[in-house]
């Protein structure tokens, strides 16, 4: 496992090398651990406020650990009309925690999320950024068992 200095070192002085950066860490522990954005304020030498409020700016970045496997379910309008709430639902009963945590053995994260473009088929999710559409709660326990 790469050192998230290390990566930042990577990064420095290229255009957009925050994000770059924050993804490449995100990449390697699965969120932004506190000390990697202190350790950002640094290399970048920008003021830490700074750091966090691009790592906390973006909803693809996390700030808390997460599972091994990040389900995020679209919340936009067309999915939402066509039955978000029963597939979030049927997530939470299936593994046993609500949106925004992680179950204990860290294998899940659930997470909401706007538009993934998958528009033609909702409602849709994304398991590690693979999208699902046509979701339907009979579908998630198939769905699930692939991961």
């Amino acid at each position: 496992m790469n050192s998230y200095k290390d990566i930042l070192s990577k990064h420095k002085g290229l255009p957009g090398g925050i994000i770059q950066a924050y993804h490449a860490i995100q990449k390697e522990f699965n969120y932004l651990p506190e000390e990697a954005i202190i350790a950002t304020a640094k290399e970048f030498g920008i003021p830490t406020k700074d750091a966090y409020e691009v790592a906390t700016f973006y909803s693809y970045l996390s700030t808390k650990p997460r599972g091994k496997n990040i389900i995020r379910i679209c919340e936009s309008a067309p999915c939402h009309l066509a039955g978000t709430n029963e597939i979030v639902a049927t997530l939470e009963r299936e593994l046993g925690i609500r949106m925004g945590d992680t179950t204990p053995d860290g294998k899940f994260t659930l997470e909401f999320t706007q538009c993934i473009g998958q528009c033609q088929g909702t409602p849709a999710i994304t398991i590690n950024r693979k999208p699902y559409v046509d979701v339907t709660p009979e579908k998630v326990p198939t769905i699930l068992a692939e991961y």
